[in-house]
């Protein structure tokens, strides 16, 4: 019943099994993708501008209360502890709510969380087909008691992506800064 109702619970998330070589596909995470949005400059930004770069890819959105910015300040003074490293990395940030977040209203939240921080936004499908790739989870939640008029629901992990573009791992944005930047050291060559 527990396994059930933890089955039933990882659904939820919004997360889709992982494809391996045991379940018929290469053994590769079947996480990440190809993608093209737009910069807070307005320049369209694929995940080819990327390679040769670990990239830390997050999903959020800038009237986010309170998950999304602890969560780019933790990844930003991760890759500040990295040391010479922190040049191999790139971290992104991607909105889940492109009908607010402009290129320019992304553009000016990120210079809040550090200076090598990519905003990106584009439009709702470009969005959505980027989060499909990632297997990210978000939903518009009305509410009207909300000065807002509405929150956006959204799972919460940090993927790292090797300098071919591939998948490496994730962490959730519950991760402790220094097991997140011990992990980066580990896997950031």
């Amino acid at each position: 019943m527990l396994v059930l109702i933890g089955l039933l619970a990882w659904a939820g998330t919004g997360l889709m099994p992982l494809k391996t070589a045991e379940a018929g596909g290469s053994g590769q995470a079947d996480v990440g993708g190809a993608f093209a949005l737009t910069d807070g400059s307005g320049r369209t930004v694929t995940d080819k501008d990327f390679r040769g770069k670990y990239m830390l890819v997050y999903f959020g959105y800038t009237h986010c209360p309170d998950v999304c910015p602890t969560t780019l300040l933790l990844i930003d003074n991760a890759v500040a502890q990295l040391g010479r490293k922190a040049d191999r990395a790139t971290p992104i940030f991607i909105t889940v709510d492109p009908a607010r977040d402009t290129p320019k209203v992304v553009g000016d939240y990120v210079k809040h969380f550090g200076p090598h921080l990519v905003g990106l936004t584009g439009s709702a499908q470009q969005v959505h087909d980027a989060a499909a790739a990632y297997k990210v989870y978000y939903s518009k939640i009305e509410d009207e008691n909300s000065a807002l008029g509405y929150m956006m629901d959204h799972s919460s992990f940090i993927y790292l992506m090797g300098p071919d573009g591939k998948y490496i791992t994730h962490f959730p944005s519950t991760v402790s800064e220094e097991s997140l930047t011990d992990e980066l050291n580990i896997h950031i060559h």
